[in-house]
């Protein structure tokens, strides 16, 4: 037993004696990370740069239909997602009122026309009597005067009932031109108001051209500087992950807007074949192409670091040393950067600052 606890004894001094010298063995026993797993190679691919933004899906032509004569709503003929075409009713006011003033202007058209028939045959008869001295002037005159006034009572009469059947043709409000409808905030016997000069009124539906859409985005100012007029983009709707589309820049504006406390600019992308899936309101990712090189050298963004100044640095391996280089560089994306100048193709560089790496190591 004794003999078990010398060995014992023995082999806990023979461990602590070696964790105690390894400690003071040059540096070039221990163990130390490789540079293999902080390198990347230098090598020529295909970049390209592209604006990033959200935007939301609106027809491109769209009008509020609205009566111009006000009155109770009697029929809607058509209902939310129906297409109309140009000329086809929409829906119908209460004409009730309005025939009867056409029944009015009738009734006085007729007393007009009687009138001025019985004023015509006194005139007629005092001019005779006029050329044959057998009036006085005054008389002929007043005569005259009477005629003119009836005359005028029968226009009068004619273009109030002109008035009248206007607006009864009016009543029947019919589409402006083919579309979609895509809302009706109105019902049947609601009372509506006629647009006019001093109010806007009732809107009766909303009608759109789903023939061709529209994107709307916000973008920034710096990116916007370089978005040009028909300029292709490639669309994806949040909703549609399989659909992708293609739209044109169709409107950038001339002024900038502040939207979520971003100062921008509106762009608008014209879709002119959309998919029947694609629907206005909808949010939709654009993807607007900035730049783009072929066969380009370039490293990982992480292998550019900040030198002095503006410089732009890398750190290229020289078998256990590296050599920090100036660079030029081009196109960048999210994951490589476009080296002009300062490396080439099979050069391998550094993921890190040599200095954090010794602190790795």
């Amino acid at each position: 037993m004794k003999k078990l606890l010398v060995l014992f004894a023995i082999a806990a001094l023979l461990g602590g004696g070696w964790y105690y010298f390894k400690d003071k063995l040059p540096s070039s026993t221990k163990d130390q990370p490789s540079l293999d797993h902080f390198t990347a190679v230098a090598e020529k691919r295909n970049l390209d740069f592209t604006v990033e933004i959200s935007g939301d899906v609106a027809p491109a032509s769209q009008l509020d239909v609205k009566s111009e004569v006000g009155g109770k709503l009697k029929v809607l003929h058509v209902i939310p997602g129906q297409t109309v075409k140009q000329g086809e009713i929409l829906v119908e006011i209460d004409d009730t009122d309005l025939l009867s003033e056409k029944d009015s202007a009738d009734t006085e058209i007729e007393g007009a026309k009687l009138s001025m028939e019985k004023s015509k045959k006194n005139y007629e008869r005092s001019r005779e009597l006029f050329e044959e001295k057998l009036i006085s002037r005054e008389v002929y005159d007043n005569l005259t005067a009477e005629y003119q006034i009836s005359e005028n009572s029968l226009v009068k009469a004619q273009r109030k009932l002109q008035l009248v059947t206007d607006k009864l043709r009016k009543t029947r409000v019919i589409a402006p031109s083919e579309g979609t409808v895509l809302t009706v905030p109105v019902i049947e016997g609601q009372v509506v108001i006629a647009a006019a000069s001093v109010n806007s009124g009732t809107t009766l539906m909303t009608i759109a051209n789903l023939s061709k859409l529209l994107v709307e985005t916000h973008i920034n100012q710096v990116d916007v500087a370089k978005i040009e007029l028909n300029q292709d983009v490639k669309l994806r709707a949040e909703s549609l992950k399989d659909l992708e589309l293609e739209a044109t820049v169709s409107f950038i504006a001339p002024v900038a807007t502040v939207k979520n406390n971003v100062k921008g600019f509106q762009v608008q992308a014209l879709i002119e074949n959309p998919s029947p899936r694609l629907r206005p309101g909808m949010t939709v990712n654009v993807s607007i192409p900035i730049a783009a090189a072929n066969d380009a050298v370039s490293v990982p963004i992480s292998a550019v670091f900040k030198g002095e100044g503006k410089k732009k640095v890398v750190y290229v391996r020289n078998g256990e040393s590296t050599e920090q280089r100036e660079v030029k560089v081009g196109i960048t994306n999210t994951d490589h950067a476009q080296i002009i100048k300062g490396v080439t193709e099979g050069e391998e560089v550094l993921l890190v600052e040599p200095h954090r790496l010794q602190k790795k190591s």
